[in-house]
């Protein structure tokens, strides 16, 4: 197999910052020494420029029409990325729930909670934290631990009977995919390990369901399904749609409430840079947004729209992860890999694997480092293999990551006779 010189770019499979399209780094360059023709590049000019506001707009206007988004949601672009909104969506959801129930106490305030990865863990423990005082109760409504071997391990969606939905909860809340752990619902509706959006509302009665959805790790890699019944949506963008200091928000209207007159009615007060509200009433513009990340994020969905969108993107990121997997599935039949996640959970996004025998992970990355492929160490948290094929990966990439892989599993059998 080849070795790349020294001077061309690596191919980056890392789970963020990760891999953004080449044409798109190529055309921000012009815009960092000149942002639409303003003789001003980007990073220097006012984020209340008449240029960038329109600019801001047209990137709304392109994940509404790609994704949808219909008018009941508000788009939205803060800081802080998926991290931040673990608080901004407590302290948003308790306040819209104290609007609407007064009456009720902390105790009769349930949280639900889906954990099903390291991210939705982090998540219920940031609510747990911020609700310490009684504010609210936090509510696990399904772990995906408990249906692993050891008890301890993230490597399945729980099955449909696990979940125990409360039966008004101030939010729901669950992480499409698990970037750390390589575990996602399904993308076939109905599926075992699909997300039981059914069980939310047995009754079927209409209903504003108080649905939260981190898609931080698989934004716009296809459409979102049931996107208009979700009370927010948002996603860090430095994953498939940007570089980090950006994250996109879809909040549906109802959940944009007045934060402070929630708190003169007992909820927990709301900084004003997590309130939703102040974000939707200044346009997102209520300080200095992340310019830079918004602009490279529009280019890549002007990139997106002429390729044909989440559709385009749904079918490329298919066909490359059933190849990725193949080898994966491949080398563990040959005792050389060993899959971390169970049939039916895995994530199109982030594929991972151990290498097993001694200093075998060694090997499988020094010599992904000689090809030029970078970012396949796992998460520091559980180790092993992984591979990101993020909306950027093309499915020529993942043809040479395969490629090495049968290489490797191929070396390694070699060796051990």
């Amino acid at each position: 197999m080849s070795t790349p010189a020294s001077n061309d770019r690596v191919i980056n499979f890392g789970a963020g910052p990760s891999a953004l399209p080449l044409p798109v780094l190529e055309q921000s360059q012009e815009g960092l020494l000149n942002f639409e023709h303003t003789g001003i590049g980007i990073a220097e000019i006012s984020h209340r420029s008449p240029e960038f506001t329109a600019f801001l707009a047209q990137v709304e206007a392109n994940i509404r029409a790609q994704l949808a988004v219909p008018p009941t949601h508000a788009i939205l672009f803060t800081q802080g990325g998926g991290s931040a909104q673990f608080a901004a969506v407590v302290l948003n959801m308790l306040a819209r729930y104290k609007l609407l129930h007064p009456e009720r106490a902390g105790a009769d305030t349930p949280l639900d909670y889906v954990v099903t990865g390291s991210w939705s863990k982090k998540a219920a423990e940031e609510a747990r934290r911020l609700t310490l005082g009684g504010h609210a109760r936090v509510h696990v409504a399904a772990d995906a631990r408990a249906h692993s071997a050891d008890g301890k391990t993230f490597d399945t969606i729980p099955p449909r009977s696990a979940y125990t939905f409360s039966a008004d909860p101030a939010l729901v809340y669950y992480c499409e995919n698990e970037t750390v752990d390589g575990v996602e619902f399904s993308h076939e509706e109905g599926a075992p390990t699909a997300f039981p959006f059914d069980l939310l509302n047995p009754s079927g009665e209409p209903k504003l369901l108080p649905l939260v959805a981190d898609y931080s790790s698989s934004f716009m890699c296809r459409p979102i399904p049931r996107l208009a019944e979700h009370a927010v949506i948002y996603a860090g963008a430095q994953k498939n749609i940007g570089p980090a200091g950006v994250t996109v928000l879809i909040v549906r209207q109802d959940c944009l409430v007045d934060v402070d007159a929630a708190a003169r009615l007992g909820a927990l007060p709301v900084p004003t840079m997590f309130s939703w509200k102040t974000l939707a009433d200044s346009k997102s513009l209520y300080n200095t947004p992340s310019v830079l990340s918004i602009y490279v994020t529009g280019l890549v969905l002007e990139r997106m729209k002429a390729l044909g969108g989440p559709q385009y993107y749904e079918e490329l990121n298919r066909k490359k992860a059933l190849k990725v997997y193949a080898a994966v599935n491949d080398g563990q039949e040959k005792g050389v890999f060993k899959k971390k996640v169970k049939d039916g959970s895995e994530s199109w996004m982030n594929v991972v694997f151990e290498v097993l025998g001694e200093g075998a992970e060694k090997r499988f990355l020094d010599g992904a480092k000689e090809r030029g492929m970078a970012g396949l160490k796992g998460h520091r948290s559980v180790g092993g293999i992984r591979i990101s094929l993020y909306n950027a990966i093309t499915e020529e990439q993942a043809d040479k990551i395969v490629e090495y892989m049968n290489w490797f599993v191929a070396e390694e059998l070699k060796n051990k006779q």
